[in-house]
């Protein structure tokens, strides 16, 4: 972890998310600043020695082109008109839509659920705190001095229990005068 630089962490997430979400070999060589080739070399390496990942895109494709639709993991359900489309343009819309919501559908679900588990238990120890903001996977509170520690380890808790997962969920926080010095 100490030679994992800030320039290397953006490189990672970028092959990540593109890979998972079918970025050509074209469009993360343009991202990265590389030639496609050495894109090409990225991706098929990603999946061959992340096999279970090309599986669970491959079956999660297939699901999607039989019922129509996906699922998040507590049920929402977003249906896919394009998911057979002749215009390969509305296809691979509809393919990467089908494999981005059980993962990032399933990531709002949880913490939907953990606004309502913390803003409840907040009241519950009347906590000065108050949830103000959530920005992707980060919420924001405006909380006293006096609580500042007891709200921290609620949020953890709450956050990190949202969804039964067979995988820890490492939850952060931080303080501050502001959002930026609070990161």
């Amino acid at each position: 972890p100490e030679f994992i630089t800030p320039d290397l962490r953006a490189q990672a997430k970028t092959v990540n998310f593109g890979v998972i979400y079918g970025q050509s070999p074209f469009g993360l060589a343009r991202q990265l600043g590389m030639p496609v080739a050495r894109a090409r070399q990225f991706i098929d390496s990603y999946f061959s020695i992340y096999s279970r990942v090309k599986e669970f895109i491959d079956r999660t494709v297939d699901q999607a082109r039989r019922d129509g639709c996906v699922r998040t993991m507590l049920g929402r359900r977003r249906i896919l008109p394009g998911i057979d489309s002749p215009n390969a343009r509305q296809r691979s819309f509809a393919e990467r839509a089908a494999v981005n919501t059980p993962i990032q559908g399933s990531q709002a679900d949880m913490i939907k659920v953990a606004m309502v588990n913390i803003h409840r238990r907040l009241r519950q120890r009347d906590l000065d705190a108050a949830m103000i903001l959530q920005v992707h996977d980060e919420l924001v509170f405006e909380v006293g001095l006096r609580d500042l520690e007891a709200v921290e380890e609620l949020v953890r808790t709450e956050m990190a229990e949202a969804l039964s997962l067979d995988v820890p969920v490492v939850v952060q926080t931080g303080s501050g005068r502001s959002w930026f010095e609070a990161h």
